[in-house]
């Protein structure tokens, strides 16, 4: 599919292999129908489907922009799973599960990276730390890299905390201006020397019909529930809203990490 028209794929899952007992999410490996093993992340976790609207929004947004994300699927979860699991916190999660949720790429003998093996040159860690600028993700930190080394190539992974804006109630385009403090723990920070240059060109990829192309990707049950007074595409919109008034201020989230750049060298 060209770049402005993404889609994704979806596989029902057939075997849950074993839990990722990393953080509280609980994901799993997992089987498909199509023979391959993917992470699942399950609608049913901590912070339910925000956090896979999070991985997808993002995960594709990084695609986008030429950096390496695992393949993301939507993966059918039958109601079968949550009965013949023996483990009650797992079977809990399984039953809260049933339908659609969300599984990435498994890079079957991929090794965590480590900033004192692995060395990023510039260009790359600029692009990164813009990503996570953009997306607000707090999540790629010396502790907690998020980042694989799969085949000598660095890999993208566990996007699930960004746009935290739709967690905290305060008005999205007010976040949307703000430059985001937590890039002065990102693990590549000290290496993004070329970020004047990566916003130039980012700017020029994610053009509004390319991000609402992504947005619209989300499934409708993944942004209503019962207590949602808003519609579907009222939801997306937010999220449309929220990204275009965020590129249109690039420069002040830029600036800021600059800033927290010098502070560390």
């Amino acid at each position: 599919m060209p770049a402005d028209q993404p889609e994704l794929r979806t596989v029902d899952v057939t075997r849950y292999v074993t839990p990722l007992r990393e953080g509280g999410s609980l994901p799993a490996i997992v089987e498909a129908d199509d023979d391959f093993l993917y992470v699942l992340k399950f609608r049913g976790a901590g912070q339910g489907a925000k956090a896979l609207i999070a991985e997808l929004i993002a995960g594709e947004l990084a695609r986008l922009l030429g950096l390496r994300i695992p393949e993301i699927v939507f993966a059918t979860l039958d109601e079968a799973f949550g009965r013949t699991e023996p483990d009650e916190e797992i079977q809990d999660l399984l039953r809260a599960s049933e339908g659609l949720n969300l599984g990435l790429h498994y890079l079957a003998g991929a090794i965590t990276f480590d900033p004192l093996v692995t060395t990023v040159d510039a260009r790359l860690a600029s692009q990164i730390v813009w990503l996570d600028c953009f997306i607000t993700n707090v999540d790629r930190t010396v502790r907690n890299t998020n980042m694989l080394i799969w085949h000598k190539e660095l890999w993208l992974i566990d996007h699930g905390a960004s746009l935290y804006f739709h967690h905290s109630g305060q008005p999205w385009d007010e976040q949307a201006r703000r430059p985001f403090a937590p890039i002065k723990d990102h693990v590549l920070l000290s290496r993004a020397t070329e970020l004047e240059a990566v916003d130039a060109e980012f700017r020029q990829l994610l053009t509004p019909d390319r991000i609402r192309a992504i947005v619209a990707l989300v499934p409708d049950a993944w942004l209503t529930d019962e207590s949602s007074t808003e519609s579907a595409d009222e939801r997306r919109a937010v999220y449309a809203n929220f990204l275009e008034t965020r590129l249109t201020y690039s420069q002040t989230f830029v600036n800021a990490a600059n800033d927290a750049r010098k502070a560390l060298v």
